[in-house]
Parts: structure tokens; sequence; C-alpha cells
């Protein structure tokens, strides 16, 4: 700086001309110092600035809650089940002879009356034909016998033969009479026999495989030992779904059955087969046995389950939910809406100024997808059915209001 006072000091001694040029330069360099400074000090302090600016705060994470589903709903056993057939028929020759047609496809459904098998008819056609004979015979003997007893009774009036004579008439034609009488039941015997060669579907349901193909002697009627299995046919609507029920459970319903609320209930079961949801067959109660087996402790019951699509087979396993008490009003919640701490259950509520509040519940039976509360939550409290990850207990969140729905019924 010293040296740039010097040179104004000599500028003033130099001509004016020159000295107005290293003035204009002298001006021009000190803007140009002047600038740079400024840009530094600008510089520095927005430096500064942003270095000592507070963070902003983010918002509360949001979350959706909704009070607690109001329902009324009856306590249910659960249990396994076996499906069984009403009607389980083996279709058995009861005659012997050839098999000669088959009138069925494996696996069809056929209705009552339906014709299954023949067997040979002939040799029934000819014992039929033999039977007819002999009870011609019979018949014509009866006749003779009968005029003949006629005269005797007769000439026994004029006293022209003896009583042993008119004796020996009288058993002549009683003797016809019971040939006769039997040439009857031949004959009725040869048209069963025919009758049977022609096996036709007892039942309507589900018939089995073919045992014996076109051809094979078949084995059948009261002097045979053994008889040819032929198939079986199993009824599909209504179906038997049969299940055992532990002492407590049986206790439970009978309680219940006795109540004057169980009094007047229909004894109505539900039903779901293994890859359904929900309960969408239902069915009655129409058996328990007399007694609990002993090696088990359990006590057999059967319920009747509708089948119109035929949908069911024997057979199959199936869950089955039976009532063991009547509706009462309870709070439902969705399973996801309940977390675990070790062992107890808890669900999240929000306060009113937004801070999570843990609470320890008891939860019971599903009912429509949604979780039974039997304790620890009001009506009035305000859960978190979505975004529970984001619910810390003591922390903040920001509420949405949202709604409990059940489940589609199947």
């Amino acid at each position: 700086m010293d040296g740039y006072f010097n040179n104004l000091e000599a500028d003033a001694a130099a001509p004016t001309a020159a000295r107005r040029s290293r003035i204009r330069r002298s001006i021009g360099f000190l803007v140009v110092l002047l600038a740079i400074g400024g840009t530094a000090l600008g510089v520095r302090w927005f430096s500064e600035t942003r270095a000592t600016a507070a963070p902003s705060v983010p918002p509360p994470p949001p979350v959706t809650v909704s009070a607690p589903l109001q329902r009324e709903v009856a306590d249910w056993a659960t249990f396994t089940g076996q499906f069984s057939a009403v009607d389980d028929v083996e279709i058995r020759a009861q005659v012997s002879g050839y098999l000669t047609e088959i009138h069925f496809t494996d696996g069809q459904i056929v209705h009552k009356g339906d014709l299954l098998f023949v067997i040979d008819p002939r040799p029934f056609d000819i014992q039929l034909q033999q039977a007819q004979a002999q009870q011609q015979t019979a018949a014509a003997q009866l006749e003779l016998a009968n005029k003949q007893l006629s005269r005797a009774v007769e000439l026994r009036h004029g006293d022209v033969v003896s009583v042993d004579s008119l004796d020996q008439r009288v058993q002549q034609q009683r003797a016809a009479q019971a040939a006769l009488e039997q040439g009857k039941a031949a004959i009725r015997a040869a048209q069963l026999n025919l009758e049977f060669s022609r096996i036709t579907a007892p039942i309507t349901g589900r018939i089995s495989t073919h045992r014996v193909s076109v051809g094979n002697l078949v084995s059948g009627g009261s002097n045979v030992g053994s008889t040819t299995l032929l198939t079986t046919i199993v009824s599909l609507d209504p179906i038997y779904l049969d299940f055992d029920m532990s002492e407590n459970d049986y206790l439970a319903y009978q309680r219940f059955a006795q109540s004057p609320a169980g009094r007047g209930a229909d004894h109505a079961v539900d039903a779901s087969l293994s890859d359904e949801r929900g309960w969408p067959h239902q069915g009655r109660l129409d058996f328990i046995d007399n007694q609990l087996d002993r090696g088990s402790g359990t006590m057999h019951a059967r319920a009747t389950v509708a089948n119109a699509d035929l949908f069911i087979a024997p057979g199959q396993f199936a869950r089955l939910r039976l009532p063991i008490s009547a509706p009462r009003p309870v709070l439902l919640v969705p399973d996801a809406a309940l977390t675990i701490d070790q062992s107890r259950r808890l669900v999240m509520s929000v306060a009113p100024d937004g801070t999570v509040v843990p609470k320890v519940v008891g939860v019971g039976q599903l009912s429509d997808g949604l979780r039974v509360i039997t304790e620890g939550l009001d009506a009035n409290d305000r859960i978190v059915i979505n975004g529970l990850a984001r619910a810390r207990p003591g922390g903040k969140v920001t509420p949405q209001p949202g709604t409990i729905t059940t489940a589609a019924r199947g």
C-alpha cells in the first residue's frame, strides 16, 4: 500500500494526461481488490451459517387406526373329522353264471334302478320254462283229483264205495293241490333267478370300478359259500362327517344343549375342507354315541352335511366347529393387529395426543377371520391395524382412520 500512495505522489508531478491515465488504472485495481475481498467474506459467512443451522424434525410416522369391531359371537369347539357315505353298498352276484354285459363306466354317477351287470340269463329262462311245465302238470293232476273225489262222494251216498276209498280220493286231491302250489313256487323262484341275472343299482351314488370282467364265471346264491363281489356304490348327498370330541368338549356341548339358550338350537355345525377358508359348508349334528371310548377318552359324534354338487367324497378330512354357547357381545380385531411380548399378547392403542400405548389383551377364537378379544380392550380404544412396525410404545404417530371388516364367508 505504501508503494501505491508513493505512485500517487509521483503522479502529481507528472504531466496531466499521463497522470489521469495512471489514476484510472489505480482505481480499477482498487475495485478488483474490493470485489475479491467481499466475495471471500460472503463465502465464509455462508459456510458458517450452514454449519450452525439446526436440522429439521420429521413428522410422526402415519399408522391406520380403528376401534374394535363389535359383534355377537358364540363360542365354538373345533374338531377334525372325516367324511363317510350315508349308504355304502357292495354289489354281489345273487346267482351263478357267466358275466355277459357291463352297463356303466367306472366311477360314474348311477341312479337307483340303472342296469349295471347282466349274467347269462339262458339257464334261468330254461328253469322258468320247466317250472311252468311242472305247474301245468300239477294243475292237470288237481283237476283229475277233484273229479275223482266228486264221483267218490256221489257213490258213497249210494253206499257203492267204501269209506276207505273216499278217504284215498280226498288224500289224492290234497296232494294234487300241494303239487300245484309247489309248481307255483318253482315258477316264482325261477322268475327271481332270472331277475337276479340283471343286476341293477340299489341306490343313487358314485360307482367304483368293476371287479369282474365280461366272460368270468361269478358265484351267487344261498348254496354258495362266498359270493362274487362285482363293485361298490356309495351315496354322496347328503354325506356324514364323523368326528371324536374330548370329554371336556362333550361336557361343554351338553351343558349348552341343556341350557335355555341351547334347547331351541338346531344343533348346526360348520365345516371346511383342507384348502378352504372360512366355513362354507353347513350341516346338523344328528348322532352322539352312547358312551365314551375307554381307551381314548373321546365321544364319537356325527353330523350330516349337504353335498348337492357331489364335490365331497367319502374319506376326505375336514375341520368342523360346534357351538358350545349362545351368541354374546364381543370385540374383534385382526390377527395382524396383535403382537407378542414373551408370553403376552399386545395391541398398540393410540392416545388422543398421538402417543402409542401398548395394551395386554386376552384372545379367544377366530370368527369370520377376526380374533375375539376376551379382556384388556375397550370398545372406544383406537388400535393400530396397519403400520404396526412404525408404532413404538411411548412414541408418537400420526393416526389415520381405518375400518375393520370381517372376512367373506365361504
